[in-house]
C-alpha cells in the first residue's frame, strides 16, 4: 500500500471538532500517507497520485465520483467492492433497498470502476443469505468481512494475470438511491411485512420513525403477532382488532395495528432519550386506550 484517499476531516462528538475518518486515522497510524480531498478532481490531488504511480486503487464506499482523469492514473484501474450482486442495487444504499424490497439473498461483487454508477465489468462475486431477522447494519458486518476477502481475492488475481473482468449482464437492473430520512417514516396502514422490512432495512441508519404525540420515535426492529416469543394470553384474542398505528401494552410487551396483522414494537427512542425496551416507555409514557402513532 502505497497511500489511502479518504473523505476529509469532519466534525464530530459535543464539541463538533474535526476528526479524521475512521480510515485517515488507521493509515496514520501506520505510518501510511493519507490524501483527503474535497474533490478527487482537485488538481493538486491528482497530480500527487500521478506521482505515486500505483498499479491499481481498491475502493470501498468511498462517496464521491472518481474522475476520468483518476481513473486513468493506475495501470489496472480502480476496483470497487460494492454489497450487492450487480447489476441489481446499483447505488448508495444497496444492503438497505435489498432488505426493504424483501430480496432472498444479495452479495458482494468486485468491478472495474468507470465513469457509469456501479456500471464497470465484473471481477468477482460473492452470495449471502439474508436471514429473517436481519437489518441494514447485521447483513453490512457480514457483506464486510466476506467481501474484504473477495476484494484481496479480486487483486491478487489481476496481479497475476488470472483473473478478467466481465461485462454486467444487461438484464436485472435495479438502483439503490440513498434512503432519506422521510422514507423511514412507517406508514401503518402498509402491510405488517413492508412494515417490518422497512424498519430492518433503515436500522442503523438512517433511522425508521413514526410520529406519537407530536413528536419523533426513533423505532427499533418489530416483530409480527403472534411470533415465537410470546405476547401474553391476554392479547392473542384482542390485538388483531388494531387500527393502523393504535398502540396497546399487553403482558410482556407493546403491540401497534397495521394493514394487516399486527406488530410488536422492539425498542423506541423517544426524543432527548436513549433507545428503550417499548414497555419500559409505554409505562413512562402512560399510554391511554385507542392511542395512535402515524
Amino acid at each position: 500500500m502505497v497511500a489511502v484517499l479518504t473523505r476529509p476531516d469532519a466534525p464530530a462528538g459535543r464539541g463538533r471538532r474535526l476528526r479524521p475518518s475512521p480510515v485517515a486515522e488507521l493509515a496514520l497510524d501506520r505510518g501510511i500517507p493519507v490524501f483527503r480531498p474535497q474533490r478527487p478532481r482537485e488538481p493538486e490531488f491528482l497530480a500527487a497520485l500521478a506521482e505515486l504511480a500505483p498499479d491499481c486503487c481498491p475502493v470501498v464506499a468511498y462517496g464521491a465520483l472518481v474522475p476520468q482523469a483518476a481513473l486513468d492514473i493506475p495501470r489496472h484501474g480502480w476496483v470497487n467492492l460494492h454489497f450487492s450482486l450487480l447489476p441489481a442495487w446499483r447505488g448508495a444504499a444497496p444492503v438497505q433497498r435489498a432488505l426493504i424490497a424483501g430480496d432472498d439473498v444479495t452479495g458482494a461483487t468486485t468491478f472495474e470502476l468507470e465513469k457509469g454508477m456501479d456500471t464497470g465489468p465484473v471481477y468477482g462475486v460473492l452470495t449471502e443469505t439474508v436471514r429473517p431477522w436481519d437489518t441494514a447494519g447485521d447483513l453490512l458486518d457480514r457483506l464486510s468481512v466476506a467481501g474484504a476477502k473477495l476484494l484481496l481475492a479480486t487483486l491478487d488475481g489481476i496481479e497475476s494475470g488470472e483473473l478478467v473482468a466481465r461485462p454486467q449482464p444487461t438484464e436485472g437492473i435495479s438502483l439503490a438511491p440513498k434512503v432519506t430520512v422521510e422514507e423511514a417514516r412507517v406508514d401503518w396502514s402498509a402491510p405488517a411485512i413492508a412494515i417490518d422490512r422497512l424498519i430492518r432495512g433503515c436500522t442503523p441508519d438512517p433511522g425508521a420513525w413514526t410520529i406519537h404525540r407530536d413528536q419523533r420515535l426513533k423505532l427499533g426492529p418489530v416483530r409480527p403477532v403472534p411470533d415465537p416469543e410470546r405476547v401474553g394470553s391476554d392479547a392473542m384474542s384482542t390485538v388483531s382488532e388494531l387500527a393502523p398505528g393504535e398502540l396497546r401494552v399487553v403482558k410482556d410487551g407493546v403491540v401497534i395495528g397495521s394493514g394487516s396483522t399486527a406488530l410488536r414494537l422492539g425498542e423506541v427512542q423517544p426524543p432527548g432519550k436513549r433507545a428503550m425496551p417499548a414497555l419500559d416507555w409505554a409505562r413512562g409514557a402512560r399510554l391511554v386506550p385507542g392511542e395512535r402513532c402515524g
